[in-house]
């Protein structure tokens, strides 16, 4: 018979590494749009990665509505109440897809305006808008695909969406080798290629994971009908939680493509060392998030049984793990960031300055590793989604951006130094949220007893 400690970590680690591999997957999907961009052209590159601080905003808000779905539902997962699950992930769903309507109809109709809120130059600008023109279509796609995993990953159920981003890969690399320099006689688009990728994807993985829910799932019987249904009581529940989080990573969305901006009107330099370090610091970066989410479904589920000591103790063996995760992310960052670098053909000044920023970002995500999944995993986890949004608020918006700003438009420091500003809260966040995990209380019951 297994003991509550072996318990503990098999149903960790089983979250956990399926969550981590999903992460870096999907991740590698922007990672090979922007090593084959950043061959193709150091513009195109630049292009894309403009629009995909829109994607990035976007994203953003999806993960606080599937956060809000998972910390809620799997509550009442720890109580077996798959009903309550499915009426919860309906108003989820709803919510997305308002979401992302708004936002593809913005961009279709304001291409030119979107791209210019990250970069002045006229040329970057041209090359975003071409590729808006197409990726624009994958919003409600992607959506759509992202609550139900929320949903799936609420019920422990992860693998279906590692394979789906091993698909997503693979689609999007061929695409990209066909289509951005035209192999095998297909037309040379460039940026528009890359889009052209994705777009492809995004369509494969929707048919695939519907067929999946439809013929395999069998942990929540997840039908087209449970759409139909919305439940007031439980919208109203389920924005109250939701909310905090949506405005979290919304915000948290917003002052990455500030830092964007910030860098971007700069130099032009610094606009393209900041997409290629932050695209291998994401991919190492998803090993903190795989132990945020699986922190998160497994907290929840234990509040949702009521076994609170059992909470607080699983609370402790968590930092533990997150400690070792971020010196394991810091030691794999140093040491790639050299081979990493050889993929792609840019300037020597840019080239410089990425290394530079991938160097802080070895620091960076020592902070990172502890503070995230601690705030966002264990205390969002357990029901308190405000110590998370007044602790981001106060940090981001009051100390980081305005610090940044300063620096970088009034005392005219250098791009590096601006970098260490931009990501300083990584660092100074571990202290609260180590306070509040150990001595605060941050235990809350979602759920109502039927």
């Amino acid at each position: 018979m297994k003991t509550e400690k072996e318990s503990f970590y098999k149903s960790f680690f089983s979250l956990y590494m399926a969550l981590v591999l999903q992460n870096v997957i999907t991740l590698s999907v922007n990672l090979t749009d922007n090593v084959m961009l950043g061959a193709y052209s150091e513009t195109a590159l630049s292009g894309a990665a403009a629009v995909n601080q829109i994607q990035f905003v976007f994203q953003q808000v999806l993960n606080g509505l599937g956060d809000g779905l998972v910390i809620f539902c799997s509550q009442y997962w720890g109580k077996k109440q798959t009903e309550t699950m499915k009426q919860i992930s309906a108003v989820a769903m709803y919510a997305a897809i308002s979401v992302a309507v708004i936002l593809f109809v913005l961009v279709s109709f304001f291409p030119g305006k979107a791209v210019g809120l990250f970069t002045t130059d006229e040329r970057i600008i041209q090359e975003g808008a071409e590729y808006l023109q197409v990726i624009r279509f994958t919003y409600i796609l992607f959506a759509i695909t992202q609550i139900l995993l929320a949903t799936l990953r609420s019920a422990e159920v992860v693998k279906i969406a590692f394979r789906l981003s091993v698909l997503a890969f693979f689609v999007n690399c061929g695409m990209n080798y066909l289509f951005i320099f035209g192999h095998c006689g297909m037309p040379e688009l460039g940026i528009k290629g890359a889009a052209v990728g994705t777009l492809t994807s995004r369509i494969l993985e929707i048919i695939i994971l519907i067929f999946y829910i439809w013929k395999k799932e069998n942990k929540l019987h997840i039908r087209f009908a449970d759409y139909w249904k919305l439940d007031q009581e439980l919208c109203k529940d389920y924005f109250r939680v939701a909310a905090p989080m949506v405005v979290t990573q919304g915000l948290w969305g917003v002052n990455t493509a500030l830092q964007t901006v910030i860098l971007g009107h700069m130099t032009a330099v610094a606009i393209a060392a900041n997409s290629a370090a932050s695209t291998l610091f994401l991919l190492v970066k998803s090993i903190s998030v795989g132990a945020s989410s699986a922190a998160s479904v497994l907290i929840g589920k234990t509040v949702g049984t009521g076994d609170f000591v059992l909470v607080k103790t699983y609370a402790k063996r968590l930092q533990k793990l997150f400690l070792g995760i971020g010196v394991l992310s810091a030691g794999m960052l140093f040491f790639l960031r050299i081979p990493f670098l050889s993929l792609y053909n840019l300037q020597p000044e840019t080239m410089k300055m990425t290394n530079n920023f991938l160097l802080i970002f070895c620091v960076v995500v020592l902070g990172m590793s502890y503070q995230m999944p601690t705030n966002t995993g264990i205390i969002r986890g357990g029901g308190d989604a405000m110590f998370v949004v007044k602790m981001d608020l106060i940090s981001i918006w009051l100390i980081v951006l305005p610090l940044s700003f300063f620096m970088a438009f009034v005392v005219k420091a250098s791009p590096v130094v601006v970098f260490c500003c931009l990501n300083a809260d990584q660092i100074f966040k571990c202290v609260p949220a180590f306070l509040k995990a150990n001595y605060g209380n941050w235990i809350r019951k979602l759920t109502k007893d039927n």
